[in-house]
Order: C-alpha cells, then sequence, then structure tokens
C-alpha cells in the first residue's frame, strides 16, 4: 500500500482523488433529486422510491462510501486550497481576482463547507428520523410534507441548493478535467453539461421545497 500512501500525499494524487469523489457525489445528487421528484407525482410513488433507497443492500453500503467520500472530498478541497494559497505569490491573490477565476471556483471552499453544514441539518431531519424513529411520523412522504411546510426551513433549504449549484458550478466541470478528460473536443459540451446539470439540481430541490410548502397551505 506504499504507493497508494505516495499517490495521496502528492498534489497530483490529491486532485484525482478530490476529482473522483466529485464525481461519486454528482451521481449521488443526481438519484437524490430523481427520488425526490417521485413526490411530485404522487405519495405512493415517493414512497415507493424511498423504501427502495432504504432497503436496498448495494445503496445501504454505499451510503457509507458517500459520508467517507463527502469527508475526504471536503478534506482534500481544504489542504488543496491552503497549499495553493501558500504557493501562490501574494501580489498575485490580490490582484484582480475576479480576472483569474469566477466566483464559483473563489469560492469552492465557502460552499463546500456551508453545504456540508447544511447535509447535517438534512440528516437530522430525514436521515435520523427514517433511520431511527421509522413510522412515528406516518409515511416518508407525510416526513416530506411536514419538514416543507415550515416556512424557515423552505427558505434554508433553498440558499443551501442555491449554495450546491454554485459549487457544482466549477466542481463538475473541474472534476473532469481533474481525472484527465479534457479536451477541445469535449470541453465545451463538458462545460455545458456542468452549468445545464447545476442549475437543473438548484432549481429542481428548490422546486420540490416550494411544491410541498404551498401545497400544505391549501
Amino acid at each position: 500500500m506504499g504507493w497508494f500512501s505516495n499517490f495521496t500525499s502528492s498534489s497530483i494524487g490529491r486532485k484525482f482523488l478530490m476529482g473522483i469523489t466529485g464525481l461519486f457525489l454528482v451521481t449521488f445528487i443526481a438519484v437524490h433529486l430523481l427520488i425526490n421528484s417521485f413526490s411530485l407525482v404522487s405519495a405512493e410513488l415517493f414512497n415507493a422510491g424511498s423504501h427502495f433507497m432504504a432497503t436496498n443492500p448495494l445503496i445501504q453500503a454505499m451510503q457509507y462510501v458517500l459520508a467517507l467520500g463527502f469527508i475526504a472530498h471536503i478534506a482534500m478541497g481544504i489542504v488543496l486550497t491552503i497549499r495553493n494559497n501558500a504557493a501562490r505569490p501574494v501580489k498575485y491573490a490580490m490582484n484582480k481576482p475576479g480576472e483569474n477565476s469566477n466566483f464559483a471556483s473563489r469560492s469552492m471552499i465557502l460552499t463546500g463547507v456551508l453545504v456540508m453544514l447544511f447535509l447535517f441539518l438534512h440528516l437530522k431531519d430525514f436521515f435520523v428520523p427514517i433511520k431511527f424513529d421509522h413510522g412515528s411520523y406516518g409515511t416518508d412522504y407525510d416526513l416530506l410534507v411536514l419538514v416543507f411546510s415550515n416556512p424557515v426551513y423552505v427558505v434554508i433549504y433553498i440558499v443551501a441548493f442555491i449554495l450546491l449549484g454554485i459549487h457544482l458550478f466549477h466542481g463538475f466541470q473541474s472534476a473532469f478535467q481533474t481525472i484527465g478528460v479534457n479536451h477541445p473536443k469535449y470541453t465545451p459540451a463538458i462545460k455545458f453539461l456542468g452549468v445545464l446539470y447545476c442549475v437543473v439540481v438548484a432549481l429542481g430541490f428548490s422546486a420540490i421545497a416550494l411544491f410541498h410548502f404551498f401545497n400544505s397551505m391549501n
């Protein structure tokens, strides 16, 4: 395992692992959005999808891989940012950063940390009740409606979804570039898919929260 330790301790290795874990998280978020969108169709469909996610052995095993991957992604992001800032001349860092990079790339650590804090709230609201207190709130659909009937929670979730979209705006393209998928022929398509993906994620999750909030008022 010496080669793996040497690989992960190198700058290239950390960037590669960060790209891989980033793509893994991108896939998980897409699946999560798909399952949640079932709640816009019917309670039965959402409960069926939620039950599948909660009982499928592969998914249950992967949730722990996801947790480790997310922690590793955030940790490596912080380490890489600190090292890059330390290696960068002060004048360059202070010389019109907006011309050297976009807001999404400059705020990756900030949005990443805020999304991580939101994840803890999300786990408290959904994962813990479903995992350890199943049934006391009714069905999983009933829990979803209950959480999104609170206007404060809806605002928090929408802000978090926007931050997640900003984080993904740079992260999607960066992940592919990091693992070597960087070619004039494919890069424009990857950029387009990245923009489309982050917009769909931010608007999709926000629409679900708003739908259930306004529906609960009827």
